[in-house]
């Protein structure tokens, strides 16, 4: 009787991440040029965001309790899943609420781009000029 030694497998081929690109359009204080960057489809905008020294607020620590992390959806919002009932909810308290708007906790990463615009004031961060 013959022992068969097992071939060594392969090892799995790993899979590549799909990227998002991001665009932020210029904001007077939280990012005055504008940024790009590509993030891992799947993470939260947010997260995203802070990873790359946009310092949007988010007073609730990423749950969505509260509307400080509202965006703009400019571009490739039709790739990204939309706004549940708790995130609608939350979104009537934002500042500046248009149709296009979100909360950067609420929205993970798809598709090829993502072009965002922050608001000029969240709902803690309201002032006059």
């Amino acid at each position: 009787m013959t022992d068969k030694l097992a071939e060594p497998q392969s090892p799995a081929a790993a899979k590549p991440v799909a990227l998002t690109h991001v665009t932020v359009q210029p904001h007077p204080d939280l990012c005055p040029d504008g940024a790009s960057f590509d993030a891992p489809s799947g993470r939260k905008l947010i997260d995203a965001l802070l990873d790359h020294g946009i310092a949007l607020e988010h007073a609730c620590e990423k749950v969505c309790a509260c509307a400080t992390c509202h965006v703009y959806l400019v571009d490739g919002a039709q790739a990204v899943k939309p706004a549940d009932d708790e995130e609608e909810d939350q979104l009537d308290k934002a500042w500046g609420l248009q149709a296009n708007s979100r909360l950067s906790c609420c929205v993970r990463l798809k598709g090829p781009a993502l072009t965002v615009a922050l608001p000029r004031y969240t709902k803690n961060h309201a002032r006059e000029h």
